[in-house]
């Protein structure tokens, strides 16, 4: 995903690359979608949002037995074998967890953890003139062709990944490029590591560790591990792959001087989210991560015995449920034989228990902040202001019975030692505050009038009427429903006091009100008001950052219709919550705000109605249904949505990557690296030579270079307080930037044969792999 190209922005970078290529953007099923600082959290942070503990049926060795066969089901076939590769995926991870040397796992709390298997020490023994690493290595550790792991593997990867021989098809490589020399201590046993320049996140590195025959020369690196590994150091070795069967079989490893694997075998079947209730009814599933439609069936069958058999009318069966995808000979099945079909499947998942917790990442609502309305900042914070968070939490957590916190950090979830919620840099719902920053953006009931009827050829859902939904696959160009006037080069804003409130029309953009700047180049100046109230803003944020106060909003909630298709702009008042900001400040005092708006407000004639792309496949109705949840609210200030469905497979690749979208929803992937990973998807997007954009994976084209700062001295800041802190005030500054807005943390829903024991909802914690087995009798 990374170098996708587009007219308008590429996202490949020409810097280090991230240490995760956090492409691995969530979607609404597993990896497509990412604990709090206590040093600087107040109290009330610590009793508000408390980190769910993970759900994995824990049971010591002795309770576990000895054998048996785990079938676990992934969402494909691994690609590639190689963690490094740009097409490494969630199954890759999980094999090379269970066969790879992983050097610091992480526990339930996002924290890494020396891993005693490999290592008998790892820190830092120098500081000046350089940073110097030592690895003490367990005397043990060898690979399964019984060579010692030492400093050669080190080396090798080093090199593979340090970003100096372009033959290497590398994904990442944040960190090795940071490494002057690697060399061996003083035994075998030891590993000097040497940086050139400071780095705090080195945990991060050699995990995981491959065996240097693996990253020798580019070509055993691009294709020697495709699809087999000649050797492994893990609890489990890789027997083999069989693409046409969707197995990866993991057998217990001889070699393994740890404590010995439960599991004889380990079978992850690749079943697609949409089949799992099916196979999981059909008995061929130990452990499956599931939706909430199937968590669902599970509670209802556990609950309910006989609730089906004794004639009660079966819920619509979702896609891939076998009441609905009968074999063609059975079209005129009677309603009796689907609900015996569905009965008899109820019967079977009562042999499931659902564990649950929240997965380590968060849903976003993104902001393309490139051009449009969008590009402008104070209408960006309108939308904020117009969300209610904590709705949004309750509506998607409540159900499941787990804990609905609205997050309050890009670069961090609770009960991570980074986390401290800095929402408060930005203001909470306020419903008042946004109508009146959009009017000073210069939105009004006035400038709107009735749109032209489409031009014969334009393309479908083009010009949508706001609130209406364009049919799935519609490519309908966001230049149509964004005004010239309000369109910007990028949304990457600098962070400059003197130059907040500054708007730049683009060179090809017609002069707005002749303000008697150079031809070409048009500033347009807000209200002074609304220029002082963007340095307030930014000060906030660096106050927020600094004190690390909860300055949250926890907004009078008013809650909608309970048609959650609605789409129109709501004309019912909210109440103005207690959120963060400064009342009037965003226009001259005695201007009036717009009244609780019948329809979408608009300026020079165009309407104020942002293009909502929402994925349209079976797996993303939850998604959806939070998307039509947001433009109810987004209706209630005048902003109108035109939300376009688009099939699940283009949906990251071709809009949000692509920047073919205004609002959009996706999750990141927690990290316990936030200085690394958080920089590139926060980056301020750079002009590239060709005239493109660069903007690495930062989707929503909006940042800062105050940011960029932060993230270089978090990174290069060895203190782990200092370190921490900085990223804090990064995270201010990006909910100040109001580029993206973080709703919720991922429920993580798994179903397990209840005799399978420690495994399940894992959370943030790595699994260990040696002790995951069946509950002896």
């Amino acid at each position: 995903m990374s170098h996708v190209g587009t007219p308008r922005g590429r996202t490949c970078s020409r810097g280090p690359r991230s240490r995760r290529l956090r492409s691995a953007v969530l979607l609404t099923t597993g990896v497509l979608a990412v604990s709090v600082l206590s040093g600087c959290s107040s109290p009330e942070e610590e009793v508000d949002a408390k980190a769910v503990p993970q759900d994995i049926a824990p049971a010591a060795r002795a309770q576990v037995t000895d054998g048996g066969t785990l079938r676990w089901a992934v969402d494909a076939m691994p690609t590639t074998l190689n963690a490094f590769q740009a097409d490494a995926d969630a199954t890759t991870a999980r094999i090379t967890q269970a066969v790879l040397p992983t050097l610091f796992t992480l526990d339930d709390r996002g924290r890494p953890q020396r891993n005693a298997d490999y290592l008998e020490s790892a820190e830092i023994v120098e500081r000046e003139p350089k940073q110097v690493v030592l690895y003490k290595l367990n005397q043990q550790a060898v690979w399964s062709d019984g060579r010692e792991i030492g400093a050669p593997d080190f080396v090798a990867q080093w090199r593979a990944l340090s970003g100096r021989d372009s033959a290497y098809w590398t994904a990442r490589n944040a960190g090795y490029e940071r490494i002057e020399k690697i060399e061996r201590g003083a035994g075998d046993l030891e590993v000097r590591v040497t940086f050139n320049k400071p780095y705090t996140d080195w945990r991060a590195l050699f995990t995981p560790l491959y065996p240097k025959d693996v990253m020798a020369t580019p070509a055993a690196f691009n294709d020697g591990a495709r699809t087999q590994l000649a050797a492994t150091a893990g609890p489990f070795q890789l027997k083999g792959l069989d693409a046409r069967a969707g197995t990866a079989t993991l057998v217990r490893s001889p070699r393994w001087w740890g404590q010995p694997a439960k599991l004889d075998t380990i079978e992850l079947r690749a079943v697609p989210r949409a089949a799992r209730a099916a196979a999981l009814a059909a008995g061929t599933l130990d452990l499956a991560e599931v939706d909430r439609a199937t968590a669902d069936r599970i509670a209802r069958a556990a609950k309910d015995k006989g609730g089906a058999a004794r004639g009660e009318p079966a819920p619509p069966a979702p896609a891939g449920d076998p009441a609905k995808a009968r074999p063609a000979g059975a079209a005129g099945a009677t309603n009796r034989q689907l609900l015996a079909v569905y009965a008899t499947e109820q019967k079977a998942l009562r042999g499931y228990v659902v564990r649950k917790s929240l997965e380590p990442a968060y849903t976003q609502l993104a902001l393309n902040g490139e051009n449009g309305p969008l590009s402008d900042e104070r209408v960006r914070r309108a939308v904020a202001r117009a969300l209610d968070r904590q709705e949004l939490a309750d509506a998607v957590l409540k159900p499941l019975g787990l804990p609905a916190h609205p997050v309050g950090s890009h670069l961090a979830l609770v009960g991570q030692q980074a986390y401290a919620d800095s929402s408060g840099a930005l203001g909470g719902q306020d419903t008042e505050e946004a109508q009146e920053l959009l009017a000073d953006a210069g939105w009004t009931r006035g400038g709107a009038r009735k749109p032209a009827a489409p031009k014969d050829g334009t393309k479908a859902g083009a010009q949508a009427s706001p609130g209406t939904q364009a049919s799935p696959g519609t490519q309908a160009s966001p230049a149509a429903h964004r005004p010239a006037a309000a369109s910007g080069k990028n949304g990457a804003e600098d962070d400059v006091p003197s130059d907040e409130g500054l708007y730049i029309v683009g060179d090809d953009k017609p002069a707005i009100g002749g303000n008697g700047g150079p031809a070409g180049t048009h500033v347009l100046a807000p209200a002074p008001a609304a220029a002082a109230q963007g340095v307030a803003l930014h000060r906030q944020a660096e106050a927020q950052a600094r004190t690390g106060a909860r300055e949250g909003a926890e907004a009078d909630a008013q809650r909608l219709p309970e048609a959650l298709g609605e789409t129109d702009r709501g004309t019912a008042e909210v109440p103005k919550a207690r959120g963060g900001g400064v009342p009037g400040a965003y226009a001259p005092r005695g201007t009036a705000a717009p009244a609780a708006a019948a329809g979408p407000l608009g300026k020079d004639g165009e309407s104020l109605t942002l293009r909502f792309v929402l994925p349209a496949g079976p797996d993303s109705e939850a998604l959806r249904t939070v998307g039509e949840r947001i433009s109810a609210m987004l209706g209630r200030v005048g902003i109108g949505t035109e939300i376009v469905k688009v099939p699940d497979d283009s949906y990251f690749k071709d809009h949000i990557a692509a920047g073919d979208y205004d609002l959009a929803l996706y999750s990141w992937p927690g990290t316990a690296y936030p200085a690394t990973d958080g920089r590139p998807i926060f980056a301020k997007p750079r002009p590239a030579a060709d005239g493109s954009l660069l903007v690495e994976q930062n989707y929503t084209r909006v940042g800062t270079d105050h940011i960029d700062q932060l993230f270089d001295q978090a990174a290069a800041e060895l203190d782990e307080n200092a370190a921490r802190d900085l990223v804090k005030q990064a995270d201010a500054r990006i909910w100040a930037a109001a580029g993206s807005i973080p709703l919720y943390q991922r429920p993580q829903l798994v179903a397990a044969r209840p005799a399978v024991v420690n495994a399940g909802a894992f959370g943030f914690a790595t699994p260990r792999y040696e002790n995951i087995g069946f509950r002896g009798k």
